[in-house]
């Protein structure tokens, strides 16, 4: 695959380079992680303090589901973190029964992507999953994750306004110089934390610029366990359970193709086993993020991107990162230091980062694809259909019966049907 990987999936790393390149994943994944529970909370009408609560509780489910992950899971060196799928399920939960629904809601359905996963129904279906399928499905994550990255680079969800587009580019610019140097200039160690030295460069420039707000550094406390059942004793409501289980769905879909991409960027094989053990470790990890009144998890791909940047694939090194995560669950002043890395400097970060997703499915299409009109017309196909479906407006999707509406909204979850359906019509 490529250019070879430089620290191999079961390799160790020395302690203190370990915990360094532990930190960059965490910096990769930290924003769109604390944004699950910023989006879900402010949309319920939590309190800043509960959402501080929420942010805390995150971050220790996906330290534990991260260290699950790589430990009994696919052992794969994924990176577990708060899935975007899971936001219009919760939010519409939160609102119209209450907070301690989603608890029960995330429970049950994670004992039963656990099943689903212990069971063996996934790796069943993983001869679905032809190169072809599977470099389209890649590519599409990366895809889906583009317009994420501008919005970043452009301030846009901090500031719709646009008034600080100049400063926000500017910062963006400098971060996205900085990582690219260090990964492609860099000499020794330093050339494996392109991330953490752009977000160091990045951040420092935009303090000065007035773009960092350390009001929740302020008003968080340093120390503070997280609780058992933050919003209450769980209420188990069907109409919230059926609700999640079409974001665990699409959850499941996207995983699938996330250990596909890390098994080709690590140089690993992928088998029915570690797929069955990854959705398994990941069902169980979402009913420990219901127990701690968290958002359900979904392997990371932002951190897939990473590993392909830096070309470090050992699972120790996502581990540290693991732990990295519970310890700053229980310093909620230094979450909120990392909480407050302006947009801009994660979009100068995610701008290479995402794109190094969708160039492994490229990649794998050259490498493992004939490209003859059968399996050219499956490819335009399914990257149409998967580019397209997420930007139907959400007035349109009200429309659909809510299975399809919530399949729609992932890009990928489309093509991967897409190219699967006519893969298995076409031959």
């Amino acid at each position: 695959m490529g250019p070879g990987v430089r620290v191999k999936i079961d390799e160790k790393v020395e302690p203190k380079k370990a915990v360094l390149f532990g930190l960059q994943h965490v910096l990769a994944m930290f924003g769109a992680t604390v944004t699950v529970p910023l989006v879900v909370g402010t949309a319920v009408g939590l309190s800043k303090h509960e959402i501080a609560l929420m942010i805390q509780a995150v971050l220790l489910a996906m330290g534990i589901a991260t260290l699950l992950q790589t430990t009994i899971g696919s052992r794969y060196p994924i990176v577990q973190g708060s899935s975007f799928a899971f936001i219009p399920g919760l939010i519409s939960i939160g609102k119209g029964i209450g907070m301690a629904a989603t608890q029960g809601a995330l429970i049950v359905g994670g004992i039963i992507e656990a099943l689903v996963g212990g069971l063996g129904i996934v790796g069943k279906v993983k001869k679905l999953f032809t190169p072809l399928v599977t470099g389209v499905t890649i590519m599409l994550i990366g895809f889906s994750l583009a317009d994420v990255a501008v919005k970043y680079f452009f301030n846009y969800y901090a500031d719709p306004s646009g008034s600080s587009i100049p400063k926000a580019t500017l910062v963006a610019l400098i971060t996205f110089g900085t990582t690219v140097y260090v990964a492609l200039k860099a000499k020794g160690a330093l050339r494996a934390m392109p991330v953490i030295v752009g977000a160091f460069v990045g951040y420092l420039v935009s303090i000065p610029l007035g773009l960092t707000n350390f009001q929740l550094v302020h008003e968080l406390p340093l120390v503070s366990i997280p609780k058992i059942f933050p919003w209450g004793t769980p209420v188990f409501d069907m109409t919230a359970i059926v609700t999640l289980l079409f974001a665990f769905m699409v959850s499941i879909i996207e995983s699938v193709g996330d250990y596909h991409a890390i098994s080709a960027i690590a140089e690993a094989p992928i088998t029915n086993n570690h797929i069955n053990r990854g959705i398994m470790s990941e069902g169980i990890a979402c009913s420990i993020a219901g127990i701690l009144g968290a958002c359900g998890t979904t392997s990371y791909s932002e951190n897939i991107g990473l590993v392909a940047l830096t070309k470090v694939a050992s699972r120790y090194v996502v581990q540290v990162g693991g732990v990295i995560l519970i310890i700053i669950a229980m310093f909620p002043k230094f979450a909120g230091i990392l909480a407050s890395m302006p947009a801009p400097v994660l979009g100068g970060l995610t701008l290479a980062l995402y794109g190094m997703i969708s160039v492994t499915g490229l990649r794998l299409i050259k490498e493992k694809v004939e490209l003859d009109d059968r399996n050219t017309l499956i490819l335009a196909a399914s990257l149409i259909a998967g580019l397209g479906a997420p930007q139907l407006p959400p007035e349109f999707l009200a429309h659909f019966p809510k299975i399809v509406a919530s399949i729609l909204e992932s890009g990928m979850a489309v093509g991967a049907i897409t190219a699967i359906v006519l893969d298995q019509v076409l031959r």
